[in-house]
């Protein structure tokens, strides 16, 4: 018998076992190596599982921030906006809980007027575009979408997030790898379905991290002695703006109204008795 045949025909009787104890084998590995990396935050004091240090976070921020500005025009040549820009990160900085953390903030308006985004990368590296920037009224304002992104850097979301991915990676390729049969044209929708779901999954905790952002911008706002009241003012404008212009704040971040209901959460957690007179809007 051809040695071909012989292959061929012990491909059919035993592939799928094979397949499904090498499946057994990726998401083994891939659960173990994740729950293995447990790291205490002593900001949100969480355990989390991330596999990076915070010097590397950082220069993988500083790594990207170019590419990252480049995407939205590069830097605003308006100096005002970036000096506004840096005057109240510094004092969000220099007056919060941020500044406890090894991590090296540094604030950017980029000059992409048409786009409404903020966001902040590993390591202290923060964004805004000029077309949030205009949107802002006050003071308190653009400091709380300032310390929304450092909400994410000192709770270390970006790290966390790359470890849920190579987690979710793993345990989708494991799932393709079970289910996938090249004889069999249904597998692929299968494996077509895994995939979506590992997205999906993502896309869950990328939502939990906006959340869990709000409230630490509540805490880091008013502890530089802005009134937090002033994230709702925020959302409220990202509402009104949202027709007929591009808002990428909403792909990543849950709806304003939404978040709202967070965010006055947050604040009568943080101030049972009530906001204190005094902080600025």
């Amino acid at each position: 018998m051809p040695l071909l045949q012989i292959y061929d025909g012990g491909e059919r009787r035993g592939g799928g076992r094979g397949r499904l104890l090498i499946a057994l084998v990726v998401a083994g590995f891939s659960l173990v190596s994740y729950f293995s990396m447990r790291v205490y935050n002593p900001v949100t004091h969480e355990t989390q599982h991330i596999g990076v240090t915070a010097e590397q976070e950082i220069a993988l921020g500083l790594q990207a921030a170019p590419q990252m500005a480049a995407e939205y025009g590069g830097v605003d040549p308006d100096r005002q906006d970036q000096a506004r820009v840096d005057a109240i990160g510094q004092k969000l900085l220099a007056q919060s809980d941020a500044k406890d953390t090894p991590y090296r903030f540094e604030f950017h308006a980029l000059a992409d007027g048409q786009t409404i985004n903020a966001f902040a990368l590993p390591g202290g590296q923060v964004f805004i575009t000029a077309g949030l920037l205009h949107l802002l009224e006050t003071e308190g304002q653009l400091a709380g979408v300032l310390g929304h992104e450092m909400g994410h850097v000192v709770a270390r979301h970006g790290a966390q997030q790359m470890a849920k991915e190579r987690l979710t990676q793993g345990l989708t390729g494991a799932a393709i790898l079970a289910t996938y049969d090249p004889n069999n044209p249904a597998s692929q929708r299968n494996a077509a379905v895994a995939a979506l779901v590992g997205r999906l999954v993502n896309m869950r905790f990328g939502r939990q991290d906006e959340l869990q952002a709000d409230q630490l911008g509540v805490r880091l706002v008013s502890q530089a002695g802005y009134d937090p009241r002033a994230m709702i003012q925020v959302m409220q404008i990202l509402e009104k703006a949202a027709p007929g212009r591009q808002v990428e704040f909403f792909s990543t971040h849950p709806n304003p109204e939404h978040r709202i209901d967070r965010i006055q959460a947050a604040i009568a957690q943080a101030f049972p008795s009530g906001v204190p007179g005094g902080l600025k809007q």
